[in-house]
């Protein structure tokens, strides 16, 4: 059997090993078992939200009849952000949150994501439990009879929860006379991101705020952004702000319709942190994916960098041990712990607004904090992921590494939660490192590629 959960919980295509409802009901089944065992209940609760997609219906109802089925109750909230469940599992006083979400995957990919009862991702410790309980013959046969089963109901509050939650992270701001364009995605914030942004007294233009199960992240939201770029300027808005699927991440754009991603926003938010005095340790954790500018402008304001594997959970981990509020990834994961668990694309908008209307600056001006290295990503499709370190690609890896030196670097990986391989080079000339990356790709390619 395959490995279950990657770098972000568990993903796949819905109804394809491991998302088929067989195998999420005995995912349901363990993870009930191993938390019955661990919070000493004899009837744990789990609150279990979705994105928008399909297939979120099959999934949520064989998760539940399997956590059901071992005498666990369920509190079901229905199409929400990944945030918001970290943020409700706490409220609601929960011994587990999980969110069935593929975040910026295509609508046919589906997921399950865990939180553990105080809001954070479950550690491998905790996965490797739940994924070795799945493995043996005791998934199948413990059942439980009369009273004893759990029960499920709904929680009919649970947005406006939420959006309260989000809004009261920014207390005393007052976004009137900004004008918004905010791309949904499609996604499991089409409804809560417009109120939040509304009953702030910002202007908001909306797009892709209408779900048919099948649209979610396509041609939209945080991987897509160019009509909210066009939009911005066409509306002469101030900020274009867009989600991914289940709004962990944000990705904006300033007035004039450029792209402003997450290591721009980690960077602009941390100076103006370091000024109020609220960064705490005075450093930030950021990942391996980060612009080699970001860590420039950084040392500029003598703020100290602290770099992870790619992944917000790893992020999260050393914010935690370091004692750090601020930290991120380039992809618009940001995780400003003074209020949120993990990665909130609503309150990483929040408090970028906030530093524009104290400040009185345009985006496009506090931007200029931090010049981008010119970066090249290629993702390549692979059959079957092989150790990089003993592919023929390496020998193109080395002359790539040798020819940029201090002025550069390669980093060649694999996704956590997709079948691709990743090439990623930064250097001062971009047509050169353009052609390095393209032959380490068609390497690769040539070796494992689909």
């Amino acid at each position: 059997m395959e490995k279950l959960f990657g770098t972000d919980g568990i993903r796949g295509v819905a109804n394809i090993f491991p998302m088929t409802p067989e195998m999420v009901l005995n995912v349901g089944k363990a993870t009930a078992h191993v938390f019955k065992e661990k919070c000493g209940k004899k009837k744990p609760n789990f609150v279990i939200g979705k994105d928008t997609r399909l297939s979120g219906y099959m999934i949520e109802n064989a998760l539940t009849s399997g956590i059901l089925s071992v005498g666990a109750d369920v509190l079901l909230v229905g199409s929400m952000p990944t945030p918001a469940i970290a943020y409700l599992t706490k409220s609601l006083n929960a011994d587990a949150g999980i969110v069935l979400s593929a975040s910026h995957n295509p609508a046919e990919d589906n997921g399950i994501k865990i939180f553990n009862a105080d809001g954070y991702k479950l550690s491998d410790d905790v996965e490797n439990e739940i994924e070795k309980y799945v493995l043996t013959e005791d998934v199948k046969t413990e059942h439980i009879r009369g009273d004893l089963i759990g029960k499920a109901c709904r929680v009919d509050d649970a947005k406006e929860k939420y959006i309260e939650f989000v809004k009261a992270s920014v207390k005393s701001i007052n976004l009137k006379g900004l004008k918004i364009v905010l791309d949904c995605a499609n996604g499991a914030a089409y409804d809560s991101a417009p109120h939040v942004f509304k009953d702030l007294g910002a202007e908001v233009v909306v797009l892709n705020d209408r779900p048919d199960g099948l649209n979610i992240n396509l041609d939209c939201g945080a991987l897509h952004p160019e009509e909210m770029m066009e939009r911005v300027k066409r509306e002469k808005a101030n900020i274009g702000i867009a989600l991914d699927g289940d709004a962990d991440r944000v990705i904006v754009c300033d007035e004039k319709g450029k792209n402003v991603d997450g290591d721009h926003i980690i960077a602009i938010c941390a100076i103006y942190m370091k000024e109020k005095g609220p960064l705490k340790g005075n450093g930030v954790v950021v990942t391996i994916m980060t612009n080699k500018g970001f860590d420039i402008a950084m040392d500029k304001e003598n703020i100290s960098v602290v770099k992870t594997k790619v992944g917000d959970r790893y992020v999260i981990d050393k914010m935690k041990k370091k004692g750090y509020v601020l930290g991120g990834e380039q992809s618009g994961h940001i995780i400003f712990s003074d209020y949120a668990t993990t990665g909130d694309g609503l309150i990483s908008a929040l408090q970028l607004l906030k530093v524009m209307k104290e400040k009185g600056e345009k985006l496009s001006k506090l931007a200029g904090c931090m010049k981008l290295l010119p970066q090249v990503l290629i993702n390549i499709d692979v059959k079957k992921k092989k150790d990089i370190d003993k592919l023929e690609a390496k020998e193109s890896i080395k002359d790539a590494e040798k020819s940029l030196g201090e002025k550069g670097r390669v980093l060649v990986r694999y996704s956590g939660t997709q079948s691709l391989c990743r090439v990623m080079i930064e250097g001062e000339n971009e047509r050169e490192i353009g052609e390095m990356a393209e032959n380490i790709a068609n390497a690769i390619k040539k070796e494992i590629g689909v």
